[in-house]
């Protein structure tokens, strides 16, 4: 079964497309993360669920 952690980016409504897009693209890119979900509230609020999978090292010694 895979496991993911989740991330959540909330924007309000004074924050560019741009911007949030280039945030939401440099945690894609640096941290490995991936867009599983986004939304826009009727304020004009913008929420973005990132998701990457938990990799569970096991000792081999």
């Amino acid at each position: 079964m895979t496991e993911y952690e989740y991330r959540i980016l909330t924007f309000d409504r004074r924050t560019s497309k741009a911007a949030a897009r280039q945030a939401v693209r440099e945690h894609a890119e640096y941290g490995r993360w991936e867009l599983a979900r986004s939304v826009r509230y009727e304020g004009g609020v913008h929420r973005f669920w990132l998701r990457r999978k938990i990799m569970r090292v096991q000792r081999t010694a």
